[in-house]
Formats: C-alpha cells, sequence, structure tokens
C-alpha cells in the first residue's frame, strides 16, 4: 500500500514537473541588426536617459569602476549572487541583436530574447507596470549607448535552482502583469510620484519584507527590510525616525544624499541617491512627486505640528558626553564621535548628521548603527562633501557595543539594545567575508 501510494506520490510529481515545462516554454523572437542610432528621436532618447537614471538602471548593471551598462555588478539574494548583464547594445554580449519586441517582453514578463526565463532579481515585477511610452523611450536610450563588449561573471544560484524553467513556477504563484494604475482621490503629483516609486524606481525592492521564495510579502508594502546586512527602514508610519519624513525633508534627501532633520545615505541607497536621483537630467518635479508619494504614505502632514519640539530636545541633548570623563561609555563617544556629530542649534547641520535623529539609533536593531561604525562613509559613498572614518580598525567589539549602547540610552527613549556585542562580532565577520 504505502508503495502505491509512493508511486502514485512520484508519478504526480512527475506530471506537474513535465507540465511546468512545458508550460515554462517561450519561443525565441529572432534576432536583428543593431538599431541605427538616428532612427530614435532625440526627445524619446532623453526621456529614456531620465527613466534610467530615476529607476538607477546602472547601478545593478555597472559593475564597480567598470563601462557603464556593461553589467558584471554582483547581486546578493538567499539563494547566491546574481549578476547584472550586459544592456548595452553589444551584438554578442550585450542586447545589440534585442527588437523592441524583445525588449518589451523582458521588461513586461521576465523572459529574455532567447526564451528563457530571468530571475525577479531583474525586477520585471515592477517593470511591468511602466507605460508603453515609457518603455520604448528607455529601449530608445539604451540602443543608442556605446557597445561594450563584456560577458557577466556565472551566477552562483545552485542547482536545481538555477534551472530557469522552475522561474515559471514563481510567476504563476507571484508575479501579475499590468500597467500602473491612477487613484482619482489622489492629487497628479501623488500619482505621479506612485508611478515613479512603483513602476521606475522599484522602491519595494529593497524596502517591502521578502517571503522565504523571495517574492514581496504585497500585504505588507514598504515596511523595511534588511538587504545587503543593512536595514531598508519602513516608508509607512510605521518609520521610526523622531521626525516624520515631510515633503520638504524627503525631497532634499532624495535630491542630494542628505537632510538636516534626518541625516546622510549610506549603503545601497547611495547609488539610488547619489549616482541617480541627483543628476540634473532627473527633474526636480518628478523627486518632489516620489516625496509627496511617500510623505503622504508616512502620513508626515499629521505630526508636522511637533518637529520644533523633537528638534529642539534632540539639540539639548547634542552635548553629551563632552566633560563626562568619569563616565567611560561617555569618554568613548566624546573621544571618537562628538567632535563631528555636535551641533549647536537651533537646526542641525546636514553634514554633521545629529544622532538623536537618525533612524539608525531609533530602529529595533543595531544593525545599521554598527555597520556605518565599522565601514565609515568613504567620500564616494555618502552624501557629496561627508565622510566618517571606519572604526572596525581602531574599536573592538566590545566598544562598538558601548557606543550603541550609551547612544541608544542618551540619545533616545527606545528600550535597550539586547546582545550588542555578538551582534557586533557576526557583523565584522560578514563584513570580513564579503570583501
Amino acid at each position: 500500500m504505502i508503495r502505491r501510494i509512493s508511486n502514485a506520490f512520484l508519478v504526480a510529481a512527475c506530471c506537474v514537473l513535465v507540465g511546468l515545462l512545458l508550460l515554462a516554454r517561450r519561443p525565441a523572437i529572432a534576432p536583428i541588426g543593431r538599431p541605427v542610432p538616428e532612427s530614435f528621436s532625440a526627445g524619446s532618447v532623453a526621456q529614456g536617459e531620465a527613466l534610467a537614471a530615476a529607476g538607477h538602471c546602472a547601478a545593478c548593471h555597472t559593475r564597480t569602476g567598470g563601462p557603464a551598462f556593461a553589467g558584471g555588478f554582483p547581486i546578493n539574494t538567499p539563494f547566491g549572487i546574481i549578476y547584472g548583464t550586459n544592456i548595452t547594445p553589444d551584438p554578442k554580449t550585450g542586447i545589440g541583436l534585442w527588437s523592441f519586441e524583445a525588449f518589451e517582453r523582458a521588461m513586461r514578463e521576465g523572459v529574455s530574447r532567447d526564451g528563457s526565463h530571468l530571475f525577479p532579481a531583474f525586477p520585471y515585477y515592477a517593470f511591468t507596470k511602466l507605460s508603453d511610452q515609457d518603455v520604448k523611450a528607455l529601449y530608445a536610450y539604451l540602443m543608442t549607448q556605446p557597445a561594450v563588449s563584456a560577458t557577466a561573471p556565472a551566477n552562483t544560484v545552485p542547482f536545481p535552482l538555477k534551472i530557469r524553467a522552475f522561474q515559471e513556477g514563481w510567476k504563476l504563484i507571484f508575479f501579475r502583469g499590468g500597467r500602473h494604475g491612477t487613484d482619482p482621490s489622489k492629487s497628479n503629483e501623488w500619482n505621479r510620484g506612485a508611478y515613479l516609486a512603483e513602476a521606475v524606481a522599484d522602491c519595494a525592492g529593497c524596502h517591502t519584507p521578502r517571503n522565504f521564495l523571495g517574492a514581496e510579502e504585497t500585504h505588507n508594502p514598504y515596511a523595511g527590510y534588511e538587504i545587503d546586512g543593512w536595514i531598508a527602514p519602513a516608508l509607512t508610519a510605521a518609520n521610526p525616525s523622531p521626525i516624520p519624513w515631510t515633503e520638504d525633508e524627503l525631497f532634499q534627501y532624495l535630491r542630494t544624499g542628505a537632510s538636516p532633520l534626518h541625516g546622510a545615505t549610506a549603503a545601497t541607497m547611495t547609488e539610488v541617491i547619489r549616482d541617480s536621483l541627483t543628476l540634473p537630467i532627473v527633474p526636480d518635479s518628478d523627486v518632489r512627486d516620489i516625496a509627496v508619494y511617500f510623505a503622504d504614505m508616512d502620513r508626515a502632514s499629521a505630526r508636522e505640528a511637533g518637529i520644533a519640539a523633537t528638534t529642539t530636545e534632540a539639540i539639548a541633548t547634542s552635548s553629551l558626553g563632552s566633560g563626562q570623563e568619569d563616565d567611560s561609555d561617555a569618554d568613548l563617544y566624546a573621544s571618537a564621535c562628538i567632535s563631528c556629530h555636535y551641533n549647536a542649534g537651533p537646526v542641525p547641520l546636514a553634514a554633521r548628521p545629529e544622532l538623536s535623529l537618525n533612524s539608525a539609533l531609533t530602529l529595533p536593531e543595531p544593525t545599521n548603527f554598527i555597520q556605518a561604525v565599522l565601514k565609515g562613509v568613504g567620500d564616494t559613498q555618502g552624501a557629496p562633501g561627508l565622510v566618517m572614518p571606519e572604526y572596525a580598525s581602531s574599536l573592538s567589539d566590545g566598544e562598538v557595543a558601548r557606543l550603541a549602547a550609551y547612544l541608544r540610552r542618551t540619545r533616545t527613549k527606545s528600550p535597550p539594545w539586547t546582545g550588542l556585542e555578538n551582534k557586533v562580532a557576526a557583523i565584522r565577520k560578514a563584513s570580513v567575508k564579503s570583501r
């Protein structure tokens, strides 16, 4: 009896597998000769350039120090490293032989020109929402870029997950194609911001939690998620920043990489801002619209009245640690940090992040604070003109833990973090391993 059940189960599994493989088949789209750059209008190319910048396409498709869009950038996933591909119009290693039909299918369905399924590290689930005009503009822009011969390294996704046909099963469960809709109850600016955030920039890709199969938890959008060892904070009213992300604060942060009341960018957000949204080809109006969208999501307007009082209270703590030699934790902070983080007020300087207002200290976990202390911020990593030394080589795990505990205690009203020294050790170990 048991043997019969086992055989039946095996047959059923084989049938499902065969059905999935048949369902996953997509025809290859015939190659074309590379389109002549002059065949695209200047307006369409310019529109595509702005969209590619706002969507930070170069961040995933350009290796560090490499030619733009030639691929090779490693994207760390729970299933292995997936490398950004070459999307220059090179005929052998890029997309030079791709017709617009092939390009559109990749953007809207996650299927390559040869019919193979793309891994969702390429966010086709967001790009499917793009307008027809914007997809055409992106194609025009990429096809007029310099062709670069470059082959991305092989992905490290293990067998059997690396079998592309299995992506069809993932799509059946999690992928829903379709254009982005508008909300008639909202302003034009809000709707434009929603489109840019959800279809172009895929903000949810970092800020929305994912399940064990790597799909976004659509019932919990923008609730925050850990990516590349950093916490991408919630963008909803659950965001732990002491001061709400108002439209003006968001605009300044997204446009420059720093804001007086929230601090400076770091980690993967650096590429989104410094190498994308700060570029002059992205109009102020688009950045402002994104700010309108997320300020509304944060319900910032309902909390604006308390900003002045919170800022004053924060400035009052800025000098804590100075002249407290009898407190070893305060003395450690004073010797390592206060010279760059002290603000006399009445408003903090963007170049001197006020720690009392920084979400790195108010997040439920100390991850971002520890990362910033260990790694520092180089002159190419955060906001232009703002740097921070790395302390991995000068502070022990215990000292970093003491700093974290001291600042959490004196700059916030949040409960103490636990297991700090172990968390510092784990992050330090992971950082060394990733080099």
